[in-house]
């Protein structure tokens, strides 16, 4: 017993099979990496086959003789691009333990919502036409098919291959991992991307619906979301100074620790939800946001 509570054996990903969508860049390479540094197999999928390849290779480069990075070209948003990274993974592993549905995309946004000075604040028939006008069916349906279907249709194609991985080690279960965001936890933003927190709210109860029918049918997958809050991105233009942290928070509050996230951080989070350690955890959301939604409006 007191082997298994060491930080290899409880934490240990060493030999799992994993897949990172939208994994070249960002959240997605820092779990990426995390993963792989510790000995994993990590797949990361996206549309820019040069990006993953220039983050494969950088890999390579820093970690010899640790894990692995494979870069797989994977649209999220066409099945056929999904069915067909399905068949290289189950050619070519025969099995998958972590799925990490890390695919996304901002906008639309209504800059002038929060802006109490513009003209669109007239009264409520000129907002309401200035909202009406911000965005077309299109840019909601983009957000929403990136952000939200791809969680759906990345997870059901892959089912099969979790669920195979879950027979290899005893008491281990395979697990997907969906990141969300403080974004789908809160009622109030100041750039006002209805579409955006939307979806990330969708997300975390689309991670809850999936866990409890996959448990009530007897699926041995387990499914759990991450609500990120300020970490360096894509979507944040890259690194975030401490000055620069509440510019993308937007909050009432700043947020307590003052700081953006870190690697460390978010991979730890994901490594702990899809080891053995995390294997008795599933349909829960964790908050890596440095107190953001403990301080501000929250859906919670």
């Amino acid at each position: 017993m007191s082997q298994s509570l060491r930080l290899d054996k409880l934490f240990g990903v060493h030999g799992r099979i994993a897949l990172v969508t939208g994994g070249g860049t960002g959240l997605g390479w820092m779990i990426a990496e995390g993963l792989a540094v510790n000995g994993a197999r990590v797949y990361i999928t996206g549309r820019r086959k040069d990006v993953l390849e220039q983050s494969a290779a950088k890999f390579t480069q820093k970690h010899k003789g640790d894990g692995s990075v494979i870069p797989l070209v994977m649209d999220v948003t066409d099945k056929a691009s999904i069915l067909a990274a399905h068949e290289v993974i189950k050619a070519k592993e025969g099995k998958l333990h972590i799925l990490v549905n890390n695919a996304g995309i901002a906008g639309p946004f209504a800059s002038f919502f929060n802006d109490m000075s513009a003209p669109q604040h007239k009264d409520a028939e000129t907002l309401g036409r200035a909202l009406f006008d911000s965005a077309s069916f299109d840019d909601w349906a983009d957000v929403y098919t990136v952000n939200t279907f791809s969680v759906y249709f990345v997870t059901t194609a892959f089912l099969g291959l979790l669920a195979r991985g879950s027979q290899d080690v005893p008491g281990y279960t395979s697990s997907v991992i969906n990141l969300g965001s403080i974004s789908g936890n809160t009622s109030w933003r100041r750039t006002s991307p209805f579409a955006y927190n939307s979806t990330k709210g969708a997300v975390t109860h689309l991670t809850k619906m999936l866990a409890t029918e996959l448990a009530l049918k007897k699926i041995p997958v387990r499914v759990c979301s991450v609500a990120p809050g300020v970490f360096p991105s894509e979507m944040t233009g890259g690194e975030v100074t401490p000055d620069l942290v509440e510019k993308h928070a937007n909050g009432i509050v700043p947020v307590p620790m003052g700081r953006a996230g870190t690697a460390q951080e978010m991979a730890g989070t994901v490594i702990y939800l899809v080891s053995p350690a995390g294997c008795y955890t599933t349909g829960e959301e964790i908050l890596t946001d440095g107190g953001y939604i403990a301080v501000n409006p929250s859906m919670r």
